[in-house]
């Protein structure tokens, strides 16, 4: 059988995504490799084909519970023989997996990277015939990545003990290069095969908005978006349940996850959004990775992320089934202060070397900086973040938000003296520096009862800019701290001019910055939603929709565990009404046919005769 007839039989499917073909015919061919595919790039199909043409048997190393049980689900679905290995099972179950892996019942098998170590099945490993470790979300083993698991580096050392070396295939979403080479030395990779696909996702549209009040913002994004699956992240524990109970209480159907949840009501959670019974899902950082979830159609982040690298993989969560998905970030300078606060107070090993820890911390702020960067960025957001990762890409992506808004330049040197006089005259009164919000309360004329406790109401740029919005001033000083103009003090919060202020101030230099018009075009085709750009009629997709979720139903499954919206979608386009014209549909594979081919070409046959 050739890579091709397994491609077709099990998944469905009749060509490779860009990076498939080599990396499969690398990994068969009894070589190491390293693949770095975007998220929904159809990585797990690289590791998954060998595992189904090789003799012996593939263990996948992944870092999530659910993860392994959404893939081992998804391989049943298509009759790949698969079991997961991980602290979910009961003794007996995993008894029953041991005994299953020594007869040969299995070909592939999830397994977390702690057991790798437990004696048990380090014996039950040295009798097996393994063909190919596969190491998913590989980043997890660098220590200069922004998702490190100190499990991760038992990998190496289980796979040197090992009688006979596999071959060691590993696959992550997002990787600078620093972070590539970590992963082949620390997996001890021997000369791999590397591939970067590219990190492009051209079905995800990016914005970012620096809303007055973010909560009312969030809500009309997803009322907007009412009938479709999203998620929402939080910087905060307090911000998931606070948020949680706001689109509860609009009469959204949103549970939460973060880790001060017990497991019962963790898994519970996860359960209820993967099966559709809720469709928003609150959480922090600590939902997401693994996630198989392939129907999200928008991920919005109500806080900031810590890096870019953090902010790419949970916004990747969308748009996995290749369907047009947003992904929005709602932005305010408060963010800043409260990554930071979280930055200084993140958790460090008693034992760590104190040097190692400084320079982490050092990258820690690099890409803090980076991320800020890109929410004040009035470029292409596509190009902002392919730039991070070293990719090449077009001026204009056309499916950003700053690719679709017109961007006027404006003069505001006299803006700019007039907040910098403000932050010398206010130290000068006070002997000290304050904090932003301060100066721009002061600047506006506020009538707080801090600015008069302090005197600020009686200094001469008191209510000089009081014709001014709030959130102007605000923009224009943290366009001053981006050019150098006024600096921060991380510890206290405060403001201060830098020598280079004096270039506006006597020196004659002129600032400008760049603000939004209204949008110049309309989102691109390539942002459209399933309905209006993939599917012929909408209709049927619809009617496809309520029998794919009448049948997961049935058998206790998420919808997309049947067939995915892009699936779906192709087989609304194409009306199959016999089992050769099913078998064409992209994402039907023999073992899904036969399972579900009668009902749903009978469906569609009824979909036609009655509107005929």
């Amino acid at each position: 059988m050739t890579k091709y007839d397994v491609l077709r039989q099990y998944f469905g499917y009749s060509s490779f995504r860009e990076g498939q073909d080599s990396l499969i015919d690398e990994i068969i061919c009894g070589r190491d490799v390293l693949g770095i595919m975007p998220t929904g790039g159809g990585k797990s199909l690289c590791y998954q084909i060998p595992a189904l043409m090789f003799r012996g048997i593939t263990f996948v190393v992944s870092p999530l519970i659910s993860l392994m049980k959404d893939q081992v689900m998804a391989l049943k679905s298509a009759n790949v023989p698969a079991a997961y290995i991980n602290s979910s099972l009961t003794y007996n179950q995993l008894l029953k997996v041991y005994d299953n892996l020594r007869a040969g019942m299995y070909k592939i098998v999830y397994i977390a990277p702690e057991r790798l170590e437990a004696e048990g099945f380090r014996d039950l490993a040295s009798a097996l015939d393994i063909a190919m470790i596969a190491v998913d979300e590989a980043h997890c083993v660098s220590q200069w990545g922004n998702d490190f698991r100190p499990s991760y580096l038992k990998i190496a050392r289980f796979i040197s003990s090992l009688p006979h070396r596999p071959v060691v295939a590993a696959f992550t979403a997002t990787a600078t290069e620093l972070v590539r080479d970590d992963i082949t030395e620390k997996l001890a990779l021997c000369a791999p095969f590397r591939i970067v696909t590219g990190f492009d996702r051209p079905n995800l549209n990016f914005e970012v908005h620096s809303p007055r009040q973010k909560k009312d913002a969030l809500i009309d994004l997803i009322r907007q978006r009412h009938d479709k699956s999203g998620i929402v992240y939080c910087q905060t524990r307090r911000n998931v349940e606070k948020i949680c109970d706001l689109l509860n209480e609009n009469g959204f159907a949103a549970t939460r996850y973060h880790a001060g949840l017990d497991d019962v009501e963790r898994v519970r959670n996860q359960e209820d959004f993967v099966y559709d019974r809720k469709n928003i899902m609150v959480a922090t950082n600590a939902f997401g990775m693994g996630i198989d979830k392939s129907n999200v159609s928008y991920v919005i982040h109500f806080n900031m992320p810590m890096s870019l690298e953090a902010y790419y993989q949970e916004a990747g969560r969308a748009g996995r089934d290749g369907a047009p998905a947003d992904c929005i970030l709602l932005y305010s300078p408060s963010d800043i202060q409260t990554a930071k606060m979280l930055l200084e107070n993140s958790d460090i090993p008693e034992d760590a070397d104190e040097e190692f820890v400084e320079l982490q911390r050092s990258l820690d702020y690099e890409r803090l900086e980076r991320m800020i960067a890109y929410c004040k960025h009035t470029g292409c957001l596509r190009g902002n973040i392919l730039d991070y990762f070293g990719e090449e890409h077009g001026e204009e992506c056309g499916n950003c938000l700053n690719c679709r808004t017109t961007f006027i330049e404006r003069d505001v040197t006299t803006e700019a003296k007039k907040i910098l006089s403000c932050i010398k005259r206010a130290k000068d009164k006070l002997g000290f520096s304050v904090g932003m919000a301060l100066i721009v309360r002061t600047l506006h004329g506020s009538r707080d009862k801090r600015i008069g406790e302090l005197g600020l109401d009686r200094i001469s740029t008191y209510g000089i800019m009081s014709e001014e919005s709030r959130s102007f001033i605000n923009d224009v000083v943290n366009h001053l701290c981006t050019l150098g103009y006024i600096g921060k003090n991380t510890e206290y919060g405060s403001v201060f001019m830098t020598e280079l202020a004096n270039d506006i101030l006597f020196g004659g230099v002129t600032v400008t910055m760049k603000f939004k018009e209204e949008r110049r075009v309309p989102k691109s085709d390539k942002s459209a939603s399933v309905s209006e750009k993939t599917v012929t009629d909408s209709g049927l997709y619809e009617h496809l929709r309520k029998l794919r979720m009448e049948i997961a139903n049935e058998q206790g499954v998420p919808a997309y565990i049947v067939f995915t919206n892009a699936t779906l979608a192709d087989m609304a386009a194409k009306k199959p009404l016999d089992m050769g014209e099913f078998l064409c549909v992209s994402g039907v594979g023999e073992q899904k046919a036969r399972a579900y081919g009668a009902r749903f070409i009978k469906a569609i046959g009824e979909y036609i005769h009655g509107n005929v």
